[in-house]
């Protein structure tokens, strides 16, 4: 008998203190940072290379970014551009867009020119905000978008000594920074220039509601063109709840909440920024999370209490000499949420030994911003489980034939997800819309199962299916069997052509440091795991793997190379 969506068997699951369903204020995001100001003024918000901005001061700015924003023009529902890394700039920009009335369309900050010309061509940005080490890249772009005025900032603006005062007057940027500060071209402004002119009192009076859009997030564009996924304010301030609720023992306004994961990412902006303003936490911003030793000193001197990331940062703390020696104690962290890759369970069974937290995997997309599974925090983790539906989430497995009929627990179909943090639709794609989005439900394009209990089980991504000889083989399933020789320290797996079988498995593996291994080696310990249709037929070493910020192997990059390669001869 098919598992349909009103049994909810997941929710006798929960952790005690997870309710079933959430009551959400029908109020714009930014509602949280003037609640906060209120309740918690002089708590921490911002903390930056050992700035620290409070929740009185966080309004003040967003407040002043708005009326700024107004000034130059922005309307409700005109789009803003942000290329910032990790940084006080990054939110008080993300929510003066918001108090503003526009639309935050949120860029990775290391695409090339040709990129960021793509995303903010595609969302019709009129003005972007960057910081001064990307102005030169934007301004590259900005003859193929509708770009008319660049708001710059140096990322040592908010840093200790820089500011000589926070109000009345932003001003005074030292001398000696003004030297490393580019040359802005006509008609752009400082960020800090922008700020000083404009008073809290002139920000624009709007009437802003939960279905007003607040964001454009950009799919990855690792299973195709990338996508602006339409993003309203309910949807920010649904996850960021459903996340705060998913961790029954937070403390609203003590926790602290380490900012590693990239704040572009709608991953960091919601489960990371979004929960942490909603639980009046101090934010401890970190611009590189592969600096490990500014992690790490971060971590010695906040004490963070949450840290969402993916598996390549915790595995990071679990190796560090500073950590494994003890210099550096991490048992200040109580709670993790691991997304966009799988949490590999010797890295979460490490990091748990020496924090004391409890780290979990959970799973989430753009379109659905951000999370909407996650194994619950106190209660059974799964290994390779995505675990249970967040609050007010309904699931269904679908058939991969038909998309209607569902499917009885432990069988493989289309996840589809119902809730009330969906996306409005793509911008500008009526028809993969209409394939997305149908009679309420959001067809995720990914592969997977649900147990007996409830638990959801990611088998693969729909698009990168590999079809040898018409079998069926996820990248997936693959992958982990690679990364379970004692050799490999992480792998990717995708589809090339094969002139024989239509497609063959090829597997780009990388290995612990010291190692060496055969082709031969590889295939064999496979066999051990996998059918023969499922064997990597070809085996390449490398140093490294693409990747995007947040982690996840960029399978169709491996593809492109191989092509690449093939064209050279």
């Amino acid at each position: 008998m098919a598992v349909m969506p009103a049994d909810k068997p997941w929710r006798k699951l929960y952790d005690e203190g997870v309710p079933r369903s959430l009551d959400y204020p029908p109020v714009p995001a930014h509602a949280f940072v003037e609640s906060n100001a209120r309740d918690f003024p002089d708590r921490p918000a911002l903390i930056f290379k050992g700035h620290v901005v409070n929740y009185r001061e966080f309004n003040e700015l967003t407040d002043r970014m708005a009326a700024g924003l107004a000034a130059m023009g922005v309307k409700k529902g005109d789009k803003v551009g942000l290329v910032i890394p990790n940084s006080p700039q990054f939110v008080i920009a993300f929510y003066g867009i918001l108090k503003a009335g526009g639309v935050v369309v949120s860029n990775n900050s290391i695409y090339t020119a040709r990129e960021l010309a793509y995303q903010l061509g595609d969302s019709e940005a009129e003005i972007c905000i960057v910081t001064s080490n990307f102005y030169h890249k934007v301004k590259e772009a900005q003859p193929q978008t509708k770009v008319s005025q660049v708001i710059v900032s140096h990322i040592k603006d908010f840093m200790p000594g820089t500011i000589r005062t926070l109000f009345p007057l932003l001003a005074l940027i030292k001398a000696d920074l003004k030297e490393h500060q580019v040359k802005l071209r006509g008609g752009d402004t400082w960020m800090l220039d922008l700020l000083d002119r404009h008073s809290p009192s002139q920000r624009p009076e709007l009437e802003l509601g939960p279905d007003d859009v607040a964001m454009f997030n950009y799919t990855g564009g690792t299973t195709g063109v990338s996508k602006g996924a339409v993003n309203t304010h309910r949807a920010l301030v649904v996850n960021s709840l459903q996340i705060k609720a998913w961790m029954p023992d937070t403390r609203m306004g003590q926790e602290v909440v380490l900012l590693a994961i990239p704040l572009f990412h709608v991953y960091g902006m919601v489960a990371a920024m979004g929960f942490g303003i909603a639980s009046a936490a101090a934010m401890v911003l970190i611009p590189n999370p592969r600096d490990m030793d500014d992690v790490l000193d971060n971590i010695a001197k906040y004490r963070p209490t949450v840290y969402p990331g993916v598996p390549a940062m915790y595995n990071a703390i679990n190796v560090h000499p500073r950590v494994q020696s003890g210099e550096v104690d991490v048992t200040s962290i109580r709670a993790c949420i691991s997304g966009s890759a799988p949490l590999m369970k010797e890295t979460k069974e490490t990091f748990e030994q020496l924090t004391g937290a409890s780290l979990r995997e959970g799973y989430g997309l753009s379109e659905a911003p951000t999370a909407s599974h996650c194994n619950p925090l106190k209660g059974e983790n799964r290994t390779g489980s995505i675990g249970l539906p967040l609050p007010d989430v309904e699931c269904r497995i679908v058939s991969l034939e038909d998309g209607v009929t569902d499917l009885p627990a432990g069988e493989v179909g289309e996840l589809v997800i119902r809730s009330p943090n969906l996306m409005k639709g793509y911008w500008k794609m009526p028809t993969e819309t209409a394939n997305a989005l149908r009679d309420g439900w959001l067809f995720t394009g990914d592969i997977a199962s649900m147990d007996e209990d409830g638990y959801f089980r990611i088998v693969d991504r729909k698009k990168e299916l590999i079809k040898p000889s018409g079998f069926q083989v996820w990248p997936r399933e693959v992958e982990e069997v690679l990364t379970q020789h004692p050799k490999i320290l992480e792998a990717g797996v995708a589809g090339i052509p094969d002139e024989r079988r239509g497609e063959t498995v090829k597997a780009w593996v990388v290995l612990h440091e010291g190692e060496t291994a055969t082709v031969e080696e590889i295939r064999e310990f496979c066999k051990q795991y996998l059918a023969a249709f499922k064997l990597p037929t070809q085996v390449e070493f490398r140093k490294a793997l693409p990747k995007t910020l947040v982690g996840k192997v960029l399978r169709r990059e491996l593809q492109r190379q191989e092509a690449e390669k093939k064209r050279q001869g």
